[in-house]
Formats: C-alpha cells, sequence, structure tokens
C-alpha cells in the first residue's frame, strides 16, 4: 500500500466562525501543487463538502475527505466520515456518542493549547470516544506545546496525527500525516484507527507563530477585516 501525504486539519473561507482569506477551491489547489493524496477541510460547525469540491479534489489528484470542528462543552472535537452529512446541533461533550457513527474518525486537536477551547483534562473523560491524537502544526524549536499531547497519545494507546489547522495558506504544508492505506476516504479513515501513520512536522519560526497569533487576534477577536 502506498503512503498517502494527508491533512486532516485545515480551514477555509467557507468556516462561519473565523475569517481565513481564502478559499476552500484555493486550500485544495495548494494542496496539489504541494503532492498530497488526501485533505480534510474541518471548518468550525459546519461541513465544507459538495460534489463540485470532491470532484475539482479528484482532477487534482486529491481525495476529499469530509470533516467538521464541532464545539462541544466550549472545546473543540473534530469528526472525519466516509460520506458528508448533516450533524445534529449539540452543545456538550456529552452529545458526542449520539454525533459519531463506528466508521468516522475522531480527533482531538490542539488538546493542550492555551485560548484555543481545547479538550485538556476533558480528554481523558471521552478517551474512549477518540480515534487519534492531534500533533499541531503550530510549534517551532523554542515553543512547542504538543508535548503533553505526544504523551498523552502513548499513555492513552492512540495514534498521533499530524495536521496544520491552518488559517493562513502560506502556513498549509509545513506539518502533515504519512498515512498507509489505499486511496480512498473508508480506508484512510480505517487506517488512521489502526495506526498506520507517521507525523511529519517542520517547526514554524517564532516570527511565523508570532504572524499567527496575531492574525488570531484581529480577525477572530477584535474582527478586524485584515490579516498580516
Amino acid at each position: 500500500m502506498k503512503r498517502l501525504k494527508v491533512d486532516f486539519h485545515t480551514h477555509t473561507a467557507e468556516d462561519p466562525e473565523d475569517h481565513v482569506p481564502y478559499a476552500a477551491r484555493d486550500l485544495i489547489d495548494r494542496a496539489a501543487d504541494l503532492g498530497y493524496d488526501a485533505l480534510a477541510i474541518t471548518n468550525h460547525n459546519a461541513v465544507t463538502y459538495s460534489a463540485e469540491l470532491a470532484g475539482r479534489a479528484a482532477e487534482r489528484g486529491l481525495v476529499l475527505i469530509p470533516g467538521i470542528e464541532l464545539t462541544l462543552s466550549r472545546k473543540h472535537v473534530q469528526v472525519l466520515s466516509p460520506a458528508p452529512r448533516v450533524f445534529d446541533a449539540a452543545q456538550s461533550l456529552a452529545d458526542l456518542p449520539r454525533l459519531r457513527t463506528p466508521d468516522d474518525l475522531v480527533i482531538a486537536p490542539h488538546p493542550y493549547f492555551l485560548v484555543a477551547k481545547s479538550l485538556e483534562d476533558s480528554l481523558d473523560t471521552i478517551a474512549a470516544l477518540v480515534d487519534a491524537v492531534e500533533f499541531s502544526g503550530y510549534f517551532s524549536r523554542a515553543v512547542n506545546m504538543n508535548r503533553k499531547a505526544v504523551a498523552a497519545a502513548r499513555r492513552l494507546g492512540k495514534p498521533l496525527v499530524g495536521s496544520t489547522d491552518c488559517h493562513n495558506l502560506w502556513q498549509f504544508g509545513l506539518t502533515w500525516t504519512l498515512v498507509e492505506a489505499e486511496k480512498n476516504v473508508p480506508a484512510i479513515l480505517a487506517a488512521v484507527k489502526a495506526g498506520r501513520v507517521e507525523v511529519r512536522a517542520e517547526p514554524m519560526s517564532l516570527v511565523a507563530m508570532v504572524r499567527v497569533a496575531t492574525n488570531f487576534v484581529l480577525t477572530d477577536r477584535l474582527k478586524l477585516p485584515f490579516r498580516i
């Protein structure tokens, strides 16, 4: 089986909660240019997936994975599905068992990051429902909030997946996951659950980390219509 290059956590302009300056089709093109095999667009509380987007991805050699980043109990949880579907309204982590299906892939994104609606101690509470833990691309050699996530994945016996959580197109491509699977959505999700994954990550510079954080404050907190 081929080792597929995949990013499981990205955002686009279709996100209803965050200001992102590029559309889903732009991210698909960027991923294709960088040699990715599969991509999940996981906007907040909204599934960004259509036959048009899936077709564009297929034309560029990509598999588009249906996904969403849910906010439950003011914390983020990712759900990736074999096929797109509408998720029922939910407010609590207690809703997660009815929201997921046995074929879904549930990822704990940036579980120990500050001010990022991270799961933190709740990860242990819902560990039985989580299939993988994220190693986020937001790190540098000097600052790395992923260390607790790595330790938690080992302690809980969960695979670790690398993703960018990108809100900037220049940020995409620094961190990804190699997945040993056939090139289709169900096979990719099953391979992650089976642990046939390897994280590949390039640290950001401190300047780049500050740029990401500044954009987060300007556009998502202060709601200013520009980025740097």
